[in-house]
């Protein structure tokens, strides 16, 4: 990928701040969590459900609801002390990097999550109002965010309350998550939680419209112990290194940007600046967009004011093996009532395999329960770097023919058609060219009709996924104005880039 100047000296990271265990309410321990998120995210924040003062205790039919809130509230605040030990301790110093955090719920002013930049003296707030929160943390010796969650719900039924927002301690907002894309109300992906539709009048869109200034990030709300949770989201930054101090600056600055699962290494400039600024008035502005993605790029859009002003469509291209390309194994499907285990064991032949990236998920569940039991380190993956992966991990079936449940990994080999991807999985024999996936992809069975099975998707060339292009948009408004770009890939990911501000012509 081409470097922009604005981003020289910066790498991108991945990570997932929103995400639950045990320790409140949810399955699967902190350390089942830690595991889960070093396989495939380069930070992580695991997240306990702390507080929720408006609960609704009156409602005869929400008993259940009360009753697991309660208990998972009373599991954080025994746990917290040890939660803040073991999240110091997870981190790895230049390899994986975790921040504490807990979830303050809110009918009247949406959920938050708090957030601190340290583990010393950080405590669990049990207030009431929105503005009683902000003045704990103004006074908390460390610095703190405030991060609105699943903003798209109806304001009053734990959607955002825009009226209240500041964002003196929220520079970001979440607005992908198992919930669904809270972009505009009509995002994919689609809201479908029992908790309601979407409504405009809580959405980023409608908010930037209002005047209010955010970056976006996406985290997964995963409730099994899984950050990173392949699919629902996770919070890309631009950093100069991998520690606590760079991530956060780099989140504080809105230097981040949101995807749904596929790596969407996206940077995005306005005259020179980084998204994320706040730029004085100037009426001619250059606008660079690069990005590099994990599979094939269906379009990438410039919005102006929340308006498309240019879209940049790609179309399947030729095979190319003059530079990388990337192959994804796909592993699940069945009609077994079990979890199916995996066992991969592969190797490049006649190429190299010059890296992997996971696409892993963890076990889904309906209403969040307290689960001392379930197990949930469901995948171990081994590649150092060589020309070798090995990859442990299990599926269930697909809950429906329009859910998947599937695991699966992406090889980025340099070769030729005559390279292949030899080696076994679970116990069949793999030897398959690119030639043979040059076009399309190919599938195998395990052991016959409606039994577990696993795809090589068709490699994809560099060319279809990475693009570059600079539009020059010129605009005298007399108020402050807004871009940002998003991205949509052929497999139905997205990535959505922080925006960029230019204070109005009156204001100059």
């Amino acid at each position: 990928m081409t470097e922009q100047d604005a981003y020289a000296g910066l790498q991108v990271y991945y990570g997932d701040i929103h995400n639950h265990c045990n320790l409140s309410y949810g399955s699967g321990s902190l350390a089942d969590a830690f595991h889960n998120a070093r396989l495939q995210l380069d930070f992580a924040s695991v997240t306990l459900h702390g507080h929720w003062d408006d609960m609704p205790r009156d409602d005869p039919r929400l008993g259940y609801l009360v009753d697991y809130h309660r208990q998972g509230f009373e599991r954080a605040r025994v746990a917290w002390a040890d939660y803040l030990r073991a999240t110091d301790a997870a981190e790895i110093d230049g390899r994986f990097v975790t921040f504490p955090s807990f979830e303050w719920h809110s009918m009247r002013y949406g959920d938050h999550c708090i957030y601190f930049r340290d583990v010393a003296t950080p405590e669990i707030f049990h207030v009431a109002h929105i503005e009683e929160l902000r003045e704990r943390l103004r006074r908390h010796p460390h610095p703190s965010w405030l991060i609105p969650h699943h903003i798209g719900y109806k304001q009053g039924f734990r959607g955002i309350n825009w009226d209240q927002f500041t964002s003196e301690l929220s520079p970001v907002v979440e607005i992908m998550s198992f919930h669904g894309a809270s972009e505009h109300s009509g995002a994919a992906p689609e809201y479908r939680h029992a908790m309601g539709p979407r409504d405009h009048q809580s959405t980023a869109q409608y908010a930037l419209a209002q005047g209010h200034v955010f970056g976006f990030i996406a985290s997964s709300d995963h409730h099994s112990a899984h950050p990173g949770h392949y699919g629902y989201g996770q919070v890309a930054v631009w950093a100069p290194q991998l520690s606590r101090a760079a991530i956060w600056q780099a989140i504080s600055q809105r230097r981040c940007y949101a995807i749904t699962g596929d790596r969407i290494a996206l940077q995005f400039a306005l005259n020179a600046a980084p998204m994320g600024a706040a730029l004085p008035f100037a009426p001619e502005r250059q606008i660079e967009v690069s990005l590099e993605a994990a599979s094939a790029i269906d379009y990438v859009e410039v919005l102006h004011n929340n308006r498309v002003v240019q879209r940049e469509s790609l179309h399947t291209r030729a095979a190319d093996f003059s530079a990388p390309v990337n192959v994804r194994l796909e592993l699940g499907w069945g009609e077994l009532e079990t979890l199916t285990d995996w066992e991969v064991d592969l190797r490049v032949e006649g190429g190299e395999l010059l890296g992997v990236e996971p696409h892993l998920r963890g076990h889904d569940i309906g209403i969040p329960v307290i689960d001392d039991r379930t197990p949930c380190v469901l995948s171990r993956l081994d590649y150092d770097g060589g020309n070798r992966l090995r990859l442990r991990t299990q599926t269930p079936r697909n809950a429906s023919v329009t859910s998947s449940s599937t695991q699966a990994v992406t090889l980025r080999i340099a070769g030729d058609l005559a390279s292949q991807i030899r080696g076994t999985v679970n116990g069949l024999e793999v030897r398959l060219p690119l030639a043979d996936i040059a076009d399309g992809a190919r599938s195998f069975y395990t052991s016959g009709f409606v039994s577990p099975s696993f795809v090589f998707h068709r490699a994809q060339p560099l060319a279809e996924r990475r693009h570059a292009f600079t539009l020059n948009h010129a605009s005298s408004g007399a108020e402050r104005e807004w871009y940002y770009v998003r991205v949509r890939l052929r497999n139905g990911h997205w990535a959505w880039s922080s925006p960029i501000w230019i204070e109005g012509r009156a204001n100059s």
